[in-house]
Formats: C-alpha cells, sequence, structure tokens
C-alpha cells in the first residue's frame, strides 16, 4: 500500500462536484460574518473529537460501504477531502510598534473582522484490492499538526496597518478500508471504508453544549470521500442490477451516501457525501461561480448581491477572500451570463415519431382556478382586500383565518409535495387575492411541529378553494 501525493485525474470531473459538497454552506448570504445566518455554520459532515462527541451525540466517524467489481489485480486510489477550520483574529499595528486584537479593521475596500476560515485538507491514498481482503483490512493513519500564521495588512500606500493571525489545532484521524468477497456467480467485493477522528482533544471544564465552536478547530468539516477502481467498476447504491439488490440493501451507510461520480457512463469513480446525491451529480453548466451558500439558486443570489450597498460590500470583502470572490463576480457577470441562469429546462425532449407520449398529458383549464364574481381591485367594492378578516364560502360553508379545512390538493395543478399532505387537516390563516381575481387559502397543517415558525414567518401553504373540504371549526 502506498500514499499517494498527486490528484488523480479520473477525480477531475467529480472534483467539481466534491468542491460544491465541502464548500455547502461555507459563507451565507449576504456573504457578510455580521450576518446572523452566518453564526451558525458547519453542518454538513463534520466528525468532532470523540469527547465531544459522546458528551453531546455528534458524529465522530462516517463509514461507506459500497459494492465493487475488480479486474484483475485491481487498485483502489481514494482522498479523503474536509475543511480544517482556523480562527483568524485581526490586529491593528500600534504607533509604538506591535500590534494589537481589535474587532474591525477598516481598509479602503474592505472591512476586516475576526472569522473562522476553512482550509482545504486531502488524504490521499493507493491500495491493491487484494490487500483490503484478510480480518482486518488496512489502516491510514494521519494527523495534521498545529500552527500559527501571520498575514501583514498594508493600505493603499503599502503601509503595514496591522496583520492577521491565523490559528489552526491539531486533528488527528484513521482511515480503515475492508474489503469482503461475496458469494455468487459474480466477482464482487463489499468495500467498507471508515473515516474516525481520533483527536485526543478534551472540552475545556465547563464548556456547554453552547460552545460547540471550541470542538471545531479539532473537527473534520463536510469530510467526503473520491474513490477509484483501476481496473474494474462500482455497482449503483440507487439502482443496482437486479442480482445484486440484496446485497446492496445489506449495505451500511453511516453519515455518508456514495453515489457514482465522474463523467456520465462511467462506474468506476465514487463519490460518497454527507449530502445525498444522484448518480453523476453534475455542477449546472450555467453556473458561472460557486455561490457557496446553501441549496444555491445562483440568478437569485447573484440579483441580490449586486444590489448591496457599498459599506456591505466591503464587509464581505473583509469576511473572507471566498465570499470577495462571490462580490467580485456578482459586480461583473454580463448580462448574458445572467441571462443564462433564469429558465433553464432539463427535461424537455424531441418528439420524433407518432408513438411518443406527449410532455404535458393535460394542460389545466382557465375554469381550474377559482375566481370570484367581483375582483378584490373592483373599485365598486365596498371595503378592500384583509387577508387576516377575509372569509369566503366553500360547499356552503364560511372560511376564513382560523377555519379548520381537509386538504384535497387538486391533481392537475399540483406538486408531490403537496400530493403528500392529501387527507390532512390544516388551519386557515389568511384568505389571499391575487391580480388575476384567483382566491388562495394559506394554511399551516395541524400537528407540523414548525407550524409556530411558519406563522411567525409568514411561510404557509396555499391552496385554492376547491381543494379543501370545510370542517367545523375548533
Amino acid at each position: 500500500m502506498t500514499t499517494t501525493t498527486t490528484a488523480d485525474s479520473r477525480f477531475a470531473a467529480a472534483r467539481q462536484v466534491a468542491d460544491a459538497v465541502l464548500l455547502e454552506g461555507y459563507v451565507l448570504y449576504p456573504y457578510r460574518a455580521s450576518a446572523a445566518k452566518n453564526r451558525l455554520r458547519w453542518q454538513f459532515g463534520v466528525l468532532v473529537p470523540p469527547a465531544w462527541g459522546r458528551a453531546h451525540q455528534e458524529h465522530v466517524f462516517q463509514q461507506t460501504e459500497i459494492l465493487m467489481e475488480p479486474r484483475g489485480t485491481a487498485t483502489l486510489a481514494l482522498e479523503l477531502r474536509f475543511l480544517h477550520a482556523q480562527r483568524r483574529t485581526v490586529q491593528q499595528a500600534l504607533d509604538g510598534g506591535g500590534f494589537a486584537d481589535v474587532a474591525e479593521l477598516h481598509l479602503a475596500d474592505r472591512v476586516l473582522v475576526p472569522w473562522d476560515e476553512g482550509a482545504e485538507e486531502r488524504v490521499e491514498v493507493s491500495v491493491p484490492v487484494a490487500e483490503l481482503v484478510g480480518d482486518d483490512g488496512v489502516t491510514f493513519p494521519f494527523r495534521r499538526p498545529a500552527r500559527v500564521d501571520t498575514e501583514a495588512v498594508q493600505d493603499t500606500d503599502g503601509r503595514t496597518v496591522g496583520r492577521l493571525v491565523r490559528r489552526t489545532e491539531e486533528i488527528e484521524g484513521v482511515l480503515r478500508l475492508h474489503a469482503t468477497e461475496l458469494p455468487g456467480a459474480y466477482r464482487v467485493f463489499r468495500l467498507r471504508a471508515v473515516v474516525e477522528n481520533t483527536s485526543p482533544w478534551t472540552p475545556p471544564p465547563g464548556t456547554g453544549a453552547v460552545d460547540r465552536e471550541a470542538a471545531l478547530p479539532h473537527s473534520l468539516v463536510a469530510a467526503h470521500l473520491l474513490l477509484g477502481l483501476d481496473p474494474g467498476s462500482f455497482l449503483s447504491m440507487t439502482d443496482p442490477p437486479e442480482w445484486a439488490r440484496e446485497a446492496v440493501a445489506a449495505c451500511a451507510n453511516r453519515h455518508t451516501w456514495p453515489v457514482l461520480a465522474g463523467e456520465p457512463g462511467r462506474a468506476d469513480v465514487v463519490l460518497s457525501s454527507p449530502i445525498i446525491l444522484e448518480d453523476h451529480p453534475a455542477i449546472a453548466p450555467e453556473s458561472a461561480g460557486a455561490m457557496y451558500d446553501s441549496t444555491e439558486i445562483d440568478e437569485i443570489l447573484a440579483l441580490r448581491t449586486a444590489a448591496l450597498t457599498e459599506q456591505e460590500k466591503r464587509e464581505a470583502r473583509g469576511t473572507d477572500a471566498r465570499a470577495a470572490a462571490v462580490i467580485d463576480l456578482a459586480d461583473s457577470m454580463p448580462p448574458e451570463v445572467l441571462e443564462r441562469l433564469h429558465g433553464a429546462v432539463r427535461a424537455l425532449r424531441d418528439v420524433t415519431g407518432p408513438e411518443q407520449p406527449p410532455l404535458i398529458a393535460e394542460l389545466p383549464s382557465e375554469d381550474a382556478v377559482f375566481r370570484p364574481d367581483t375582483p378584490w381591485w373592483d373599485p365598486a367594492r365596498a371595503d378592500t382586500a384583509d387577508p387576516a378578516r377575509d372569509r369566503i364560502t366553500v360547499g356552503g360553508a364560511s372560511v376564513g383565518p382560523g377555519s379548520r379545512v381537509l386538504l384535497r390538493p387538486g391533481l392537475r395543478r399540483t406538486d408531490a409535495q403537496d400530493l403528500f399532505l392529501q387527507g390532512r387537516t390544516a388551519l386557515v390563516e389568511a384568505v389571499l387575492h391575487d391580480v388575476d381575481g384567483g382566491v388562495h387559502l394559506a394554511v399551516t397543517v395541524e400537528d407540523d411541529p414548525g407550524a409556530d415558525i411558519r406563522r411567525e414567518q409568514g411561510r404557509f401553504l396555499y391552496f385554492q378553494p376547491d381543494e379543501v373540504t370545510p370542517l367545523e371549526d375548533a
């Protein structure tokens, strides 16, 4: 077995998606350290030190199990990737010499503030499959030492006005690989890859659950694996061949999920990610650059980022180099690139013969949308629209805020999420009118533990009057 120092070329396509996994939620819009949402980061694939994991029920390890069909003297190449959180403090140069910690350091183009950065770490190994078979398999311990780095900060005149101090804590871990040949007509192995944080760090006395930040510099953040088999192939965990379904179902994946990666049609590369993906995931070709935001929507983020004030952009540029890149991307994005982000449809295909079914089986008719006799904007109305008090008649019953209804989503104008609510009871929160004269009921589902939060934020579910059945009010 050997430890490799160069990236496997087969991982090039898969690494684009792996980069997105690595930095998912790294810094959230509006990309400033002062934003409340950026005070709770590092949520995906975090493997904490054992002492913290035992005390706070967080994950210490992740386990990947997948089936593979090696050929001949096949070799397994593996790349473990994670972020190493490093604390960045800001210091200002003193007139008499030396430096002092400050909360902000103002420069012409940015405002530097303390921040937890993420430094990418890799552990790369290559091992013959034959060495993985046996009672113990193979083990690769790894360690990243503690260190302190400083970076001088200069103003536009080239004078040193401060410095950034980055403190990186020690991390220890282990990578365990084991393969078991399965009985059957095919030469198939179940591969198990375990990544575990073995750092000896222990929380200082009196550290509570709210002090999770103390454990993060000793954690493997967004940990994931890239696996390559040469020669040979992996089996899909989501769409395996019929003969392998039982063996695939017996695989135990804990805190991670493996999918076929790389170019479509290839099966020699796997990405095992803490975020569930489909086989052969890919970055949208319209995307002009990384936005780093969880479940990002490039068009919205680009427009909102471009609309930030100059002061907000200065704060974002001083928060993190990646945040600064997002600001520069939004400011420099040409209209034609932004236009590409809008309305991309991938499900359409050419219809080449009369035997092909139509893409849309049935279009909703105009009658499918409920409309009142008098539009809400009609000046002849004696009152104006008031969602908090308006009521409508449904099935002979008056329905308005506080009414209980039974949900009956219309099949022609709904989605899967609505269909899951078929037959559930809900509480009407408001009666809304749109500019086309349609009426919509804003509801919260009864027994939804998040109903209070949805109500507070105004994030309701919406149904038309003919999709509900009135119930007796509580």
